[in-house]
């Protein structure tokens, strides 16, 4: 801690004067959104190791990654995206006396339970993109989120993403996080993967994150020493139009056109047309019609049966869907609308191994 450079000899007011400039540029509240060295580290999608002693199993929880920056007593949240989410989470203010007065940055995942028992995307989106002070503390008082903790990148003026994952989680497991609104979730080690992700299937999970003992923290990066392990088909799109409703749905959106990107741009993937409730359309037609163009943002890979009738967007708009199966044609088979993702840049949005 700060505190603690005291001592009155010149070589160690130097080495706390330079303690001091690292902790103000390096989380410093007033520098302004999130330090390049803590963008989060990024997952592929993989299947489980066949050498499980050298890998670590933690659940894939349904929520919001953010970063959590701890310094002086005060909390700062960000986004994926680097987005400051603060206020929109007043209830996790209290994180900052959770880990005991120490200076630390937490990679992490912000999750609603929604009256159950393990997280719910759809609880947590009523949470997301909201910050007038009123409804942020309605919401915070009837839908509470948590912070799930799983990774330690800076603790009492050490980065620490250079090291293990294996030291880096047994420091993290040291803060002994344990409340009603934060948590430190476990990292099985030693345990079959196999074994994890049948215990988040029979909870509905999503699936789970398979992480290298020996692997660094590769900040905004998409490493292989991260992999994510699906228990079904589910991924992000990139919502670029929509084809209005029939019959009682004439005044809403009756599927969004989605695609991913790839070396010729954004690319069609099909239509998502189930998963929705009224609320959810009239909140996704109040985010696109502002983002109406004239042409199609798909280029020539739409076919012009499926242009017929469209309502165009600007490809702005991340949305995460539940689909059957990928198509010879790379069309989404039985896809289902699952929630915004406003934590993903639409340019990150690519077609990823099933």
């Amino acid at each position: 801690m700060l505190a603690r450079c005291t001592d009155t000899a010149a070589a160690y007011r130097a080495a706390c004067g330079y303690l001091s400039h690292v902790i103000d540029s390096v989380i410093g509240r007033d520098r302004g959104g999130l330090p390049v060295q803590f963008r989060p580290m990024l997952a592929v999608a993989g299947e489980l190791a066949t050498d499980d002693a050298a890998w670590a199993y933690e659940m894939k929880w349904d929520g919001l990654r953010a970063i959590a920056i701890i310094s002086s007593g005060t909390v700062a949240l960000y986004s994926r995206t680097g987005r400051d989410v603060t206020g929109t989470y007043p209830e996790l203010a209290g994180l900052a006396a959770a880990v005991g007065g120490h200076d630390v940055v937490l990679d992490g995942e912000i999750v609603a339970f929604g009256g159950g028992d393990w997280p719910s995307f759809e609880a947590l989106q009523q949470r997301m993109n909201v910050s007038a002070a009123g409804p942020v503390r309605r919401l915070a008082a009837e839908i509470p989120v948590t912070y799930l903790a799983f990774d330690l990148l800076f603790a009492d003026g050490a980065p620490l993403t250079d090291q293990r994952y294996a030291r880096r989680r047994a420091r993290l497991d040291e803060l002994a996080v344990d409340g009603p609104r934060w948590q430190i979730p476990p990292a099985f080690i030693g345990v079959p993967g196999a074994d994890v992700q049948a215990v988040s299937r029979q909870h509905g999970l999503e699936g789970i994150m398979a992480k290298r003992l020996a692997s660094r923290y590769e900040a905004g990066r998409r490493s292989s020493s991260w992999r994510k392990i699906k228990n079904s088909h589910r991924q992000e799109f990139v919502v670029g139009g929509w084809k209005p409703g029939e019959g009682v749905r004439t005044d809403q959106i009756g599927s969004l056109m989605v695609g991913v990107y790839g070396p010729d741009g954004l690319t069609f993937a099909g239509h998502v047309g189930t998963g929705f409730t009224r609320q959810t359309l009239t909140m996704l037609l109040a985010r696109l019609a502002p983002l109406r163009r004239a042409t199609s943002p798909f280029g020539a890979t739409i076919p012009a049966d499926q242009a017929r009738g469209a309502v165009w967007a600007e490809p702005e708009l991340v949305i995460e869907a539940e689909f059957a199966l990928w198509t010879s044609s790379g069309r989404l088979r039985a896809a289902t609308y699952r929630g915004v993702r406003d934590d993903k840049d639409p340019a990150d949005v690519i077609r990823e191994p099933a």
